[in-house]
């Protein structure tokens, strides 16, 4: 019983034309549909179900909250009754309050990110199929991403939200960043078989630092950074490689500001494995480990 994954980010956009134009022809994802709140739903090409990427029209950009599929109905009813144990206020929503979404637990994390638990969401399929499939399909555009990967939260007390969804919800910690007093400044959580399926750093409350999308290697990110600079894409960082998590990556910001990355490589974690600790005065390294230093707007810029 548990969380499975991270099932999906839903995204404040200032501009939706210009946002779907963006997720769609650079990020390479595709519509599944849209709901009669003009919320428009995507996902990359070898996810199963019906979205990952929720675009909500808005006149401010951020998160506006993440979903976290486990494995059967049976695990909502016990997360609601852990999280109700510890004092958390748990609200139940029918199935339909995504479209594609069946029943779903609505509630607020410590750092004031809202969470939906989810079980059932239809299943659309990959564009390779799940008979004899080819190891990627034709006609993919821009950076033809597969699927969506990790996001990183921000939280005035990483600690505390750290807490919350190790002993509530069940993450394992495979890396952690401290402070020479050995105060956490942010840790790298997992429920799946990569580095991190969601990242909790100290900073402004409610806020998102980046949500990613997952390549194959570098020659995939190179790819990815020629596509972005053609299609006049702000870069803030990269490509370039974490200390961190080991991965290849490029930030760069969609049309309302929310930054995004892409990100290959990074090593399998069990649960069992020992966390990796990285000291403050290493974060230069840690974060960027070619350039050794961070710039301001990647420490500064949350949506």
């Amino acid at each position: 019983m548990g969380i499975m994954r991270l099932g999906g980010v839903r995204i404040r956009c200032l501009d939706l034309q210009a946002s779907v134009d963006y997720y769609t022809k650079v990020i390479g994802f595709e519509v599944t549909g849209q709901d009669k709140d003009g919320n428009v739903y995507l996902k990359g090409w070898d996810e199963f179900d019906h979205h990952s990427l929720t675009l909500v029209p808005s006149n401010r950009a951020g998160l506006e909250h993440i979903s976290l599929k486990v494995e059967s109905p049976d695990d909502l009813v016990f997360f609601r009754n852990k999280l109700e144990g510890a004092g958390v206020k748990v609200t139940t929503l029918p199935a339909g309050s995504e479209m594609g979404m069946g029943e779903a637990l609505w509630f607020e994390d410590p750092g004031g990110h809202m969470v939906k638990l989810y079980a059932e969401m239809e299943r659309i399929g990959t564009k390779v199929g799940a008979l004899n499939p080819n190891p990627w399909p034709a006609g993919l555009q821009g950076i033809g991403a597969p699927r969506l990967d990790h996001i990183l939260l921000a939280a005035e007390d990483a600690q505390k939200s750290t807490d919350f969804y190790m002993h509530l919800l069940g993450f394992w910690m495979s890396e952690r960043l401290i402070t020479k007093n050995g105060d956490l400044i942010a840790a790298w959580l997992f429920r799946t078989n990569t580095v991190h399926d969601i990242a909790i750093i100290a900073g402004p409350q409610g806020k998102m630092h980046h949500f990613s999308f997952l390549l194959d290697d570098w020659n995939e990110i190179r790819k990815a950074a020629d596509v972005i600079a053609m299609n006049d894409v702000k870069i803030d960082v990269g490509p370039t490689r974490h200390g961190i998590s080991r991965g290849l990556t490029i930030y760069f910001f969609d049309p309302s500001g929310n930054r995004n990355e892409t990100f290959a490589g990074g090593y399998l974690p069990y649960p069992d494995s020992p966390v990796i600790t990285w000291t403050e005065d290493e974060i230069g390294r840690g974060i960027f480990f070619f350039q050794r230093e961070l710039n301001d707007a990647f420490t500064t810029v949350f949506t």
